[in-house]
């Protein structure tokens, strides 16, 4: 095998918003740094584009401001389902919709901005004691990150596709040509499915579709929403629909020796959260830490403590998702006292102990007992 005659302290597999994320805080922290990925940028892929406020600070810290002509603000979120909605605003900043090539394309010219070498169409064919291989080439490289995404082929060679958890839903996303009609991302709930509605522009939205089925897409899935079916009616499509997994997944283990996984390679919480992308870009900057103390046991540790809070609040939609009656409830309790559903919020963005969280459930709970709701079974 030739040498390529590069030596960098990272070598980062995967040039998506964690990879490059990572890379970006490494470098600022002084390590010589190359991205590899196989695609050509700016790299696009499904998702709800809905960046909460927490997700745009980590954005900002690394030194990543998304330009106001290039997105579009929401202040909070409304839940609607049947004939009540509920929204709220967020405890503490706004949140924005981006188109995802937009953001990648900052993101790529943040990285080359603070030197990052960017090895774009560069396919990584394996693993080496003393690096990586790139075709018949070896980078020596003293970690080697894995930000691969949810089939990380990384996480594979280094042993680590051990799981402790590992559930799918699918998702599907399309935009449309319309001014927002909403200063709020719209979470519609339905049958084992959400229709997310999010505001990427002054004249254009972001509409998502998540279920449990592979098989259903947006066009069948709006027939059971009457409402949303007769607003995008008749609207100019300005994108083909395209569809990604939407995984709930635990990792025994996100490092082995010198290898360690970031992003979705390295796990993830369902989309209903919309937090993946805030949590990759805190696991970047937890992990460029890590590489300067050289402690990627920290890594481990710390890893599992931020999936922990997205992970418990994945859970609890998704409780959601499935319990129809019990979300009805829920809905309708909150809509009569909106105080809940800014608690749930704050409680959604990481903004409340879990303390208030519990006395925020028994406040719930007695108001749906109060509210005049169906007393049917939340099963």
């Amino acid at each position: 095998m030739r040498n390529a005659g590069k030596e960098v302290d990272v070598f980062v597999v995967g040039g998506g918003p964690a990879g490059l994320a990572t890379a970006i805080a490494a470098r600022r922290r002084g390590f010589e740094v190359i991205v590899a990925d196989g695609a050509q940028p700016p790299i696009e892929k499904p998702c709800g584009e809905g960046l909460m406020p927490d997700g745009r600070a980590a954005l900002e810290k690394l030194g990543i401001v998304v330009p106001p002509e290039e997105s579009y603000p929401f202040r909070g979120i409304r839940f609607v389902g049947g004939d009540v909605s509920v929204d709220s605003s967020f405890p503490e900043g706004v949140g924005i919709g981006v188109r995802r090539p937009v953001l990648h394309r900052l993101m790529v010219e943040r990285a080359e901005a603070v030197g990052v070498s960017l090895l774009w169409q560069t396919a990584v064919t394996g693993l080496h004691p003393e690096g990586v291989r790139l075709g018949d080439q070896l980078v020596g490289s003293r970690w080697v990150v894995g930000a691969d995404g949810g089939h990380s082929l990384l996480r594979g060679w280094a042993g680590l596709d051990r799981y402790l958890s590992n559930r799918v839903r699918f998702a599907f996303r399309r935009h449309y040509r319309v001014a927002p009609w909403s200063d709020c991302v719209e979470v519609h709930w339905g049958v084992h499915c959400q229709l997310y509605v999010t505001p990427v522009a002054a004249d254009e939205i972001c509409v998502a579709l998540i279920s449990g089925d592979p098989h259903l897409r947006l066009d069948n899935a709006l027939a059971s929403f009457p409402e949303m079916n007769a607003r995008l009616a008749g609207l100019q499509i300005t994108s083909p629909e395209r569809g990604a997994i939407s995984a709930t997944r635990k990792l025994e283990r996100v490092y082995h020796d010198r290898v360690v996984l970031v992003g979705d390679a390295s796990g993830a919480v369902d989309a209903i959260t919309g937090e993946g992308l805030c949590l990759s870009f805190r696991q970047a900057e937890l992990l460029a830490e890590c590489f300067v103390s050289g402690d990627l046991k920290r890594y481990q540790r710390e890893h599992r403590q931020l999936a922990r809070g997205p992970g418990l609040r994945a859970r609890l939609m998704l409780t959601l998702d499935r319990k129809s009656a019990l979300r009805q409830r829920v809905i309708r309790a909150m809509s009569l006292d909106p105080r809940l559903f800014e608690r749930l919020l704050e409680m959604h963005v990481g903004k409340v102990s879990l303390p208030r969280l519990a006395a925020n459930g028994l406040s719930l709970g007695w108001r749906m007992l109060g509210a005049g709701c169906p007393a049917e079974s939340p099963s």
